[in-house]
């Protein structure tokens, strides 16, 4: 008898130990999920107006680009449209979306918007496309120009191996795979 009310009391613990293991696993995996999105168009007004105070700017386009840089170093993250990591299509879409121009989410779609540009008219706050790797037959990756001066041209993108950063269309990669410049704006 003794032994039996000992193994019942040994099951017991061990499921409930088990038990525990689990709601604790479920509680870490729920509390993981955290978005920095502005809730409301009130938040982000408040994040463009905290930008603005930083650097008064002349134009939309200013506007824009100052709100993207704040993102520089971010990791890169598929999907990501926070600081936790930004993809390159993240990046452009919040970047404007923050100023009321709401695009697509995907490259792909975001190079359907506005109207084709030949790159020796692109201007700051103008998008640029690319083919890249091993999907060179779509558009796969987004740019924001940043700076034009004397031909040359910087953009900021989000790529895997460096996140959020500023590139110049002059690389051998990135002229390479350059596809064609839009203007949204």
């Amino acid at each position: 008898m003794k032994k039996i009310v000992f193994l019942l009391i040994l099951i017991i613990s061990f499921n409930s130990c088990k038990s525990s293991k689990r709601s604790k696993k479920k509680k870490t995996t729920t509390s993981k999920i955290i978005t920095k999105k502005p809730k409301s168009s009130k938040e982000a007004s408040i994040i463009l107006s905290d930008i603005n105070k930083k650097k008064p700017s002349t134009n939309k386009a200013d506007n824009i680009v100052t709100f993207a840089n704040q993102f520089k170093g971010v990791r890169y993250k598929w999907g990501g449209t926070t600081k936790a990591g930004m993809d390159c299509s993240g990046l452009i879409h919040e970047s404007f979306k923050v100023h009321q121009i709401y695009l697509p989410r995907i490259s792909r779609d975001m190079a359907k918007k506005g109207s084709k540009i030949p790159l020796k008219k692109v201007e700051k706050g103008d998008l640029l496309f690319f083919k890249t790797g091993n999907r060179r037959n779509s558009i796969n990756h987004v740019a924001l120009v940043t700076e034009v001066k004397k031909g040359h041209i910087k953009f900021i993108h989000s790529t895997s191996s460096k996140g959020v950063t500023i590139s110049s269309i002059e690389e051998t990669y990135w002229n390479k795979a350059f596809y064609e410049a839009r203007r949204v704006l």
